[in-house]
């Protein structure tokens, strides 16, 4: 019982921690954020954030590799598998995407950083990318049309789906209305975007 009191306590520390951590490294960026930094959003002494992940760097790495699986995760998947058609994927990725950011703002900003502080992370989490030009998606692409790259329709539906949520502090203040009325255009993305994917995918 007492083990089992001392597990929850160090997971509940350890995720507090990475949440003061993740928010420092997006307000700050890596290089400008100290240690101390986020022990004192976390509320918590030097010594702790030490102890529990010994460097900057490690626990930079850490919430980077999680929030990178989170992002591409639902991707990957569908991307490899062949038991949704190309219309069912489309919509799969849009909706998770929306969703995700909706639950999750401040993750475009930080993914966008980490992948530029240190690119081969990226490639290392998402896994079976050398998979790709054998994968079920992009022969459900050529199928519909012979001369749509991937690269792009991959390019578009991040564009589409993600590009709103990086825009959105700057969208709020150019633009009240739609800043004012943000989640529910995001609800709409969820049913335009798939028929914007179709319209670019059909053209030739």
């Amino acid at each position: 019982m007492a083990k089992k009191k001392i597990a929850e306590i160090d997971f509940s520390t350890e995720e507090k921690i990475k949440v003061a951590a993740a928010k420092v490294f997006q307000q700050k960026g890596f290089a400008a954020t100290r240690t101390r930094d986020i022990a004192e959003e976390a509320g918590m002494n030097l010594a702790l954030i030490n102890y529990y992940f010994r460097s900057k760097q490690k626990l930079f790495d850490l919430i980077m590799e999680e929030k990178l699986s989170t992002f591409f995760k639902n991707f990957i998947p569908l991307i490899l598998g062949s038991e949704l058609s190309l219309d069912e994927k489309i919509k799969y990725v849009v909706k998770n995407y929306i969703t995700l950011l909706s639950e999750n703002p401040d993750l475009p900003l930080f993914v966008l950083n980490a992948i530029h502080t240190n690119p081969k992370h990226f490639a290392k989490i998402v896994k079976g990318a050398e998979m790709i030009q054998h994968a079920p998606l992009v022969a459900q692409l050529k199928k519909q049309n012979p001369k749509m790259k991937f690269e792009h329709f991959f390019l578009n539906i991040m564009a589409l789906s993600i590009f709103p949520f990086i825009m959105r502090p700057a969208i709020s203040i150019i633009s009240e209305p739609i800043g004012n009325n943000f989640e529910a255009l995001m609800k709409e993305r969820m049913e335009l975007v798939p028929l914007w994917m179709n319209s670019i995918i059909k053209t030739k």
